[in-house]
C-alpha cells in the first residue's frame, strides 16, 4: 500500500512539472494536474496540500540533485580546483539534458516576484551555496591549491557566473554545448584563483 502511494505521489510530481514547464504555473490548476495524472482531488490533497507545496517539492527536487553530486564530486577529487570542474561538467550536463527542469526554474523565478513565501525558498539555496562554495574556496586555500583570495567574494562570482550561464541555458538551450560550455568559464575563473608557482 505504501508502495502504490509512493508511485502516486511520484506520478503527481511528474505531471506536475511536465505541465508547468509546458503551460506556466498560473495556467496549470489543481484540476488540470489531476486530470492529466489520473487521480482525483482527493488523493492530490492526500499527498501536496496545495498547488504551491507541488512546485516547491519539485524545485527543491531538483536542488537536492544538485547537493548530493556535488558531494560525490567532492568525494572523487584530490583538491578544490578539480572538485569545482568537476562540479562544473556535472551542472553542464544538467543544462544539456534536463530543459524541462530548467524551465521550472524560470518559472520558479517568476513566481517568487509574486509570493514571499516562494521569494524565501528562492533566496536560501542561492544564500546556501555562496556559503557553500565560501567554505570549499577556504579549504582550497588552506590546501594550498587556491591562491589566498577573498572566499566570499570569489563563492558570490561563482554564483553569478552559475546564474547567469543558467539565464542563458534557458533562453538559448541550443547555442552551445552547455557541459563544454560551463566547464570552460569555470576553467577560466579558476585561472585568476588558483595558486601558481613562482
Amino acid at each position: 500500500m505504501q508502495h502504490r502511494s509512493e508511485e502516486t505521489r511520484t506520478h503527481i510530481l511528474e505531471v506536475a512539472n511536465l505541465l508547468f514547464s509546458k503551460n506556466g504555473y498560473d495556467a496549470t490548476g489543481v484540476a488540470e494536474i489531476c486530470h492529466e495524472a489520473g487521480v482525483s482531488k482527493g488523493a492530490f490533497y492526500h499527498h501536496f496540500a496545495t498547488k504551491q507545496a507541488i512546485f516547491m517539492e519539485l524545485m527543491n527536487g531538483w536542488l537536492n540533485i544538485l547537493d548530493n553530486g556535488f558531494q560525490l564530486m567532492l568525494a572523487q577529487t584530490e583538491d578544490i580546483p578539480q572538485a569545482l570542474l568537476q562540479m562544473a561538467e556535472m551542472v553542464g550536463g544538467v543544462f544539456a539534458t534536463a530543459d524541462v527542469d530548467l524551465k521550472i526554474i524560470l518559472e520558479f523565478w517568476t513566481q517568487a516576484n509574486h509570493d514571499a513565501d516562494i521569494w524565501q525558498a528562492a533566496i536560501e539555496p542561492y544564500r546556501r551555496y555562496q556559503d557553500y562554495f565560501s567554505r570549499l574556496i577556504q579549504e582550497g586555500i588552506a590546501e594550498g591549491s587556491l591562491a589566498p583570495i577573498d572566499p566570499a567574494q570569489a563563492s558570490r562570482s561563482l554564483v553569478y557566473l552559475a546564474v547567469g550561464l543558467l539565464m542563458h541555458a534557458l533562453f538559448d538551450p541550443n547555442s552551445v554545448d552547455w557541459q563544454i560550455e560551463v566547464k570552460r568559464s569555470i576553467e577560466l575563473m579558476l585561472y585568476g584563483m588558483t595558486r601558481r608557482s613562482a
